[in-house]
């Protein structure tokens, strides 16, 4: 029998209708919510840590890399062989990909969360914590990083985003699909990661911004960063990475302060790659020194950048980072 380290940190799963307001606020209890869980005790010894009670807007990196650093104590203990996260789902995705990048263990880290609160019919909170105290009890969870289960579905933190604002599947891997499933208490892998990352590190910066391009954007936002004082840039850029034109000034005046500019496209899937040579095509970007940030979203980038900046400012070790091997 594993024991299974149960952190809640708040999020839809702990919240109910607040007659007065008419909407849904954090109002459960830790206990409340685990003792819905029924029949848990068969599959995991689970110790309850109480985090916090905060809805996924208001996680911030400074929370981030407190959460960070209980979970690498709680996975560091000889006496816990698995850890489960509660999360609100609108900053799931983000909070997953620190932890999958931040935390070195072998042992299983599970996100989990919920689409529906507890006065809704249909809450799918405690099949959700079984699901996922399941898949961290099991021996083939080990070694995959962080994984997020929803569902009944197991998916990679680094692949994984909300693609619904509703759907009880919302968390999709919308390019290679989930790594496995949740079938009878037993988790069931399909597929493997084949690369894991890690940026070992103990703070991060907070100091990033993250820009979506569109059609006739000008330089104006990335200016106003540059002149805010923030670190590290990432653009969400068009298609396989291209902006206009009118973007390019700002570009080069935040890469002659050194400011690193890391570039992801706003597709939801797929990579980006220096295909165009023509005025705000990729090609010419990187030749200017803007990072590739792979496939991506713009939201996962910006974590990395975070977490990468805290370990290095050096513009090729971060390209390193980034591009990996793939350019």
């Amino acid at each position: 029998m594993k024991n299974i380290a149960v952190i809640f940190t708040g999020g839809t799963i702990s919240m109910k209708v607040d007659p007065r307001l008419a909407a849904a606020i954090p109002a459960l209890s830790n206990e409340e919510i685990m003792s819905m869980v029924t029949n848990i005790d068969r599959i995991a010894r689970t110790q309850v840590i109480d985090f916090s009670h905060i809805p996924g807007p208001h996680m911030t990196p400074e929370k981030l890399m407190v959460l960070s650093n209980l979970v690498k104590e709680l996975l560091g203990r000889p006496d816990i062989d698995g850890a489960v996260i509660t999360h609100g789902t609108d900053t799931l995705e983000e909070t997953a990909f620190l932890l999958d990048l931040n935390v070195i263990t072998p042992k299983p880290m599970v996100m989990v969360a919920a689409m529906r609160n507890s006065s809704e019919l249909g809450y799918d909170g405690p099949s959700n914590i079984a699901a996922a105290v399941a898949t961290a009890a099991s021996d083939r969870a080990w070694n995959k990083g962080c994984l997020v289960v929803m569902n009944n579905e197991v998916n990679a933190a680094s692949e994984v985003t909300k693609s619904h604002t509703l759907s009880l599947d919302t968390f999709k891997s919308m390019e290679f699909g989930p790594l496995g499933i949740i079938d009878n208490d037993e988790v069931i892998f399909y597929r493997e990661m084949t690369r894991h990352e890690h940026i070992d590190v103990d703070r991060l910066e907070e100091r990033v911004g993250l820009i979506k391009v569109t059609l006739g954007m000008d330089s104006s936002l990335m200016d106003f960063m540059v002149a805010q004082g923030y670190q590290g840039i990432v653009l969400e850029a068009l298609g396989r990475g291209n902006v206009p034109p009118a973007m390019l000034g700002g570009i080069e005046r935040a890469l002659a302060l050194g400011i690193p500019l890391v570039l992801v496209s706003r597709c939801p899937m797929g990579r980006v790659l220096g295909t165009y040579g023509y005025e705000g095509g990729g090609k010419n970007l990187r030749d200017s020194g803007v990072i590739f940030g792979g496939n991506l979203n713009g939201q996962k980038a910006r974590i990395k950048l975070m977490l990468a900046l805290a370990k290095t400012r050096d513009h090729e070790m971060l390209k390193k980072i980034f591009e990996l091997d793939e350019y």
